[in-house]
């Protein structure tokens, strides 16, 4: 067995409950640092890779940009950017390598990292609102949801999250720093902070599955009521193909966020209470890297299932190509191909981006009333 920091935990660096140094956080042994650096070193930039193209897309396709429900999955993105960065490198930098930052560092390195994941899950937030919303009142879906309205919450929410990730390093901090220490997974870190900051992220969590619990029963419920209007055989047969597409999706967007998040936060809120033993810390360390797991996983939950964002992906693809081989070839591609032009009537701006081409000229002539029916699994699988 590695005589590394891990094996040394209780000996050296632990005296009478208190840390001499940094050294009592760093518990990793070297078999278990060659697993979460090679977690870390494949996800880290495969996240970082997928959220950008995401970005770059949003931001080079008007039609996009101007959806609020595309400004909430560009919010998403560029959170979990932040995620593969701050967290990819101070993680690898304090556990791996052992640098030994002073308080104003180490808490400056990890508000960006909170905010980060705090973005992440908020955004995550805004898009359960946003979907809510668009099957639940479908026919006020413009009016309430503006893309004004969604700028606003982006700015708010991000406000708020850089407040309350750098409050640590504002001042609201362990007050005997390491003589002993508040917190058992994070120095210098008051457990009271550590506390309301994990309970905060709960609550979020708790809302987003609320949100798409509703998602599911009002499909449910609308595919109930319709089986009367197509006739029960075919209805019966619609609706269980329906409630097995939903159910499914909504399963594995749920499954995902709670097992990438409860673990990490159950840690965070049994650490203010009890203090956890060197094996306890070193599972919270595993548990953390699902955290940037799910960071890579988001694009393709939430952006690249989007029928609309993988048609202007390719559209982009297919421009960058024509571009390589020349200014000209790229002016005849936008010429031969309408679909390169992004534009779309300010009218439509803010219409509910859930629905497939064909699906929103479908619901074109449908009363407004009936609009929030039409529920397929498109809505879901953007």
């Amino acid at each position: 067995m590695s005589t590394d920091n891990g094996s040394t935990y209780s000996s050296s660096t632990q005296v009478n409950g208190s840390c001499t140094d940094l050294s009592c956080y760093m518990v990793l042994f070297d078999h278990e640092k060659a697993v979460i650096g090679i977690i870390c070193y494949l996800a880290g930039p495969f996240t970082f890779l997928e959220n950008v193209l995401v970005l770059i897309v949003i931001a080079a396709t008007a039609n996009l940009r101007k959806r609020p429900s595309y400004l909430f999955i560009g919010s998403l993105a560029l959170a979990d950017v932040f995620a593969s960065c701050f967290f990819t490198l101070s993680f690898l930098d304090f556990h791996l390598y052992h640098r030994r930052d002073g308080p104003s560092a180490y808490l400056f390195k990890l508000g960006g990292v909170t905010m980060a994941f705090t973005g992440s899950v908020g955004s995550l937030f805004l898009t359960a609102l946003d979907r809510y919303l668009c099957i639940h009142q479908a026919p006020r879906y413009k009016v309430m949801l503006t893309r004004r309205r969604a700028l606003l919450a982006i700015f708010v929410l991000w406000s708020a999250t850089i407040v309350i990730s750098f409050l640590p390093l504002m001042g609201w901090r362990c007050s005997t720093e390491l003589n002993p220490p508040c917190s058992r997974l994070f120095p210098y870190i008051n457990r009271l902070y550590l506390g309301c900051w994990a309970s905060f992220l709960l609550v979020l969590l708790f809302l987003i599955l609320g949100s798409y619990a509703l998602i599911l029963w009002r499909a449910n419920r609308h595919e109930t009521s319709m089986i009367g209007l197509q006739g029960a055989s075919a209805g019966g047969q619609a609706r269980m193909r329906m409630d097995i597409r939903l159910a499914r999706t909504l399963g594995l967007i749920l499954l995902i966020l709670v097992s990438c998040w409860l673990p990490v936060l159950s840690f965070m809120l049994v650490d203010v209470s009890v203090v956890l033993t060197g094996a306890q810390q070193r599972t919270f360390a595993f548990f953390s890297t699902l955290c940037l797991i799910n960071s890579s996983v988001n694009p393709l939950l939430y952006a690249l299932r989007c029928q609309e964002l993988r048609k202007a992906l390719v559209r982009l693809v297919r421009l960058v190509r024509r571009f390589a081989k020349g200014p000209g070839n790229c002016q005849k591609c936008a010429e031969k191909d309408p679909d390169m032009s992004s534009a779309i009537p300010s009218g439509e701006s803010n219409s509910c981006c859930v629905h497939s081409d064909g699906e929103a000229q479908r619901l074109a002539g449908c009363r407004p009333s009936t609009v929030s029916l039409n529920v397929d699994s498109e809505q879901l699988e953007m």
